[in-house]
Parts: C-alpha cells; structure tokens; sequence
C-alpha cells in the first residue's frame, strides 16, 4: 500500500533525484490502479511536493497539473478541459491551439517557455506565472493509433523555469501516464 509518504522528498536532492523519486513514486502508485483521474491526481501531488523541494527556480512552480481531452469536444473544435492540479483556480476549458496549452496539444509536441509574456497568445490564468513547459499525454487508442488524452501543465513564477532536464523527465513521466490509465 502506498503512503503519503511517497510525497516526501529529502532536502539538498538534485533535480535528476527529485525527477528519479517523482517516476519511482508514481510507478508503485499506478500498479494496479488505472483510473486516470486517480493517477493523475497523485502526479500532480508528487510533482509539486518535488518542485517545493527543490532550489530556485523550480521552487517557484506555481501551478502543476492536467488537463484532459474534452470529451464533450466535437472533432472539429477540439478542446482541454481542466483536470487534477496543485495552484491556484485555473482556467477550465482551452481550446486547441491556444495559448501554451493548446499548442501542445494541437502539435503533439513539448512547449518550453522560458517566457511566457514573449509566447503568442499565452493565457494568463494566473497573472504570476513567467514561465511554463506542457507535455503532451500519448495514449494508444483503438487498433493502436495514438492519440493525445490529455497535458502535463507546469507554470513558474520565475523566467527560465524549465529546462532540458525538466522535458526529459516530464515526457518520461507522461508516456508512463499515457500506458498507466484507462483513458
């Protein structure tokens, strides 16, 4: 059984080890549990107990969360909605191709910000955040065509937040989220 402990990280870690015990933690949390709200809640917890853990900048993550696939979205306007988080309230739906967010679901691809005033309709859902990466969630879907089932969201409140180290955990962490729910 695993135990809030899990969120627990040791002072003076690197953000390799955080990014390490973050996946470890979130390995132990998935067996056998694949509800993807479920799952993707204790991410979001791990992740930010990992960036409060850390030295400046990442101790000035002020949001870490999902959004997932609308699923009322029709196909040819589709949209995110706001899923699991830790942060202030956030925006609840964004379509694709907007803002940070949007982006990356739209293009499948990592956006990394070191600025997000400098990014082309960035959504301000909290006025305080600087800097921003999003993951994008690939899962397999029927006869194993992928698709994008939803976005790792991680804002900072300092410029030049994120990092390469930052994007290689984040997409380990969301290809493990996209094999570990039942999306």
């Amino acid at each position: 059984m695993v135990h809030a402990d899990a969120s627990n990280f040791a002072e003076g870690v690197t953000k390799e080890q955080a990014y390490t015990h973050v996946l470890l933690q979130a390995e132990g949390l998935f067996d056998g549990q694949r509800n993807w709200v479920c799952n993707l809640a204790n991410a979001a917890s791990l992740l930010w107990h990992a960036y409060k853990s850390l030295p400046h900048p990442s101790s000035q993550v002020n949001w870490a969360g999902f959004y997932t696939l609308d699923p009322r979205a029709t196909l040819s306007k589709p949209q995110l909605i706001l899923g699991p988080f830790q942060g202030k309230v956030a925006c609840q739906t964004i379509a694709f191709g907007r803002g940070v967010c949007g982006t990356a679901a739209a293009t499948q691809t990592t956006q990394l910000v070191p600025d997000v005033e400098q990014f082309p309709g960035h959504i301000a859902c909290d006025g305080d955040s600087r800097s921003e990466i999003v993951v994008p969630i690939i899962a397999k879907g029927g006869e194993k065509a992928q698709k994008l089932v939803a976005i790792i969201d991680i804002d900072c409140a300092a410029l030049n937040g994120f990092d390469e180290v930052d994007k290689k955990y984040l997409e380990q962490l969301a290809g493990l989220l996209g094999k570990s729910c039942d999306w």
